[in-house]
């Protein structure tokens, strides 16, 4: 039987880890989450840095990690520098410390860019479920499981969902473009973006 609520999860699933992105974008204050999207190889599998270590935030705008393994300690400092946050950790045994920089006019500008990457992505994972859901429907009116009727109707359901979570992207989108100038805003809307699943209310 097609189900339709399996592909509105999926993609509510897609729009919740879209907004978890945006937390791990460095905004001038320090942010455990913000490493989130940061993943270590380690023996072979990208592991995330929590799974490594300990993050706490001892200061406004200093992380720091308590690396459990000696040996992860250059891993983890590697792939800080690597990712394109801009972050450059100070490694103190198997502490590392990491300052957070001011948010200044130029990283505003990276930070737009990246949350429209980020918002594409999201979309076009989204339209591939779409896909994915239409996919299912055809090879069911093939069989003969459903009538045309059906196939269409299923058709319409999904572009419906998947307009409405294309739509919750680019609001918060619209949103964040319109205040990626004012660091203490953007500050207050990526973490709120974290752990919230309705609109920015300022």
């Amino acid at each position: 039987m097609f189900d339709k609520n399996n592909y509105k999860q999926k993609m509510n699933k897609t729009f919740e880890a879209f907004t978890k992105d945006l937390s791990a974008l460095r905004t001038g204050r320090a942010n455990a989450s913000m490493l989130d999207i940061i993943k270590v190889d380690v023996y072979g599998q990208k592991t995330p840095i929590n799974q490594l270590g300990t993050i706490t935030v001892p200061e406004p705008r200093t992380l720091n990690i308590q690396v459990w393994n000696q040996n992860n300690v250059m891993l983890i400092d590697s792939s800080i520098r690597k990712s394109e946050m801009g972050l450059n950790p100070q490694i103190d045994g198997q502490l590392i410390r990491i300052p957070i920089p001011n948010l200044n006019e130029e990283r505003r500008n990276e930070l737009k860019k990246m949350v429209k990457s980020i918002a594409e992505k999201s979309k076009v994972s989204i339209r591939n479920i779409r896909r994915e859901a239409n996919d299912i429907s055809k090879i069911m009116l093939k069989e003969k499981k459903i009538s045309e009727d059906e196939n269409n109707k299923y058709s319409k359901e999904v572009q419906i969902i998947t307009d409405q979570e294309v739509k919750k992207i680019d609001e918060k989108l619209e949103i964040c473009n319109g205040i990626c100038y004012s660091p203490k805003i953007l500050q207050r809307f990526i973490i709120f973006s974290y752990y919230a699943k309705s609109q920015f209310v300022f």
